[in-house]
């Protein structure tokens, strides 16, 4: 049996939670960019490389393209705080027009992560702005921001698509443990296997 149409349509959900994001990388200032995050591999200069080769290259992915690329562009060093946002925002909108066709939706395309019907690829997608959300927020210190909407569909998605256990060759680390009452992002981020109690330097809000 054929589950995909179960699966709401996640492009409302991404376009709400592209929106989120770019809100928050529009506040960035330039001391901001060398910070740490939840995310350990990315300070927050290099985590806005991410999302931003991200959208580009998700947004070739329905006319045939892999989404494959440079996880994050060698020219980061050259951008400047206030630019960030202008970039996400182009991204974000190549993102919302190529995925716009109704029968993208149920044709199976092709991303980094595999092979499968658009709407589950593009709730990777969900997923992943999500959490890098939560990830510039925390480092931001400001977390206590954010809408709960979109990280519900996106902690849906996360536990669809990976096992608390047994996760070896994924990009993610073992499932941790929260209250089952905790902040919704709190639970995205453990059962993404990141440190939900992570926090930022408290002078570097």
């Amino acid at each position: 049996m054929n589950s995909t149409p179960q699966i709401p349509d996640p492009r409302p959900v991404y376009a709400a939670a592209a929106e989120q994001l770019f809100q928050l990388i529009s506040t960035i200032k330039p001391g901001q960019l060398d910070h740490p995050t939840p995310c350990h591999e990315y300070d927050v200069r290099a985590l806005l490389g991410h999302v931003v080769s991200g959208a580009r290259r998700i947004a070739t992915v329905p006319e045939g393209g892999d989404g494959v690329g440079k996880d994050v562009p060698e020219w980061i060093d050259e951008v400047p705080a206030e630019r960030w946002a202008e970039l996400y925002d182009e991204g974000r909108a190549r993102m919302n027009a190529a995925w716009s066709d109704d029968a993208v939706m149920d044709a199976v395309v092709t991303v980094p992560w595999g092979s499968m019907p658009g709407r589950i690829a593009m709730a990777g997608s969900v997923m992943e702005t999500v959490t890098h959300t939560w990830d510039l927020a925390r480092a931001l210190g400001r977390d206590d921001t954010l809408e709960e909407g979109p990280a519900h569909f996106a902690l849906a998605a996360a536990q669809r698509a990976l096992p608390a256990e047994g996760r070896e060759g994924a990009p993610f680390g073992e499932a941790r443990q929260v209250p089952e009452d905790a902040n919704v992002y709190v639970r995205l981020a453990a059962w993404l296997g990141r440190d939900p109690e992570w926090k930022t330097a408290p002078d570097r809000h």
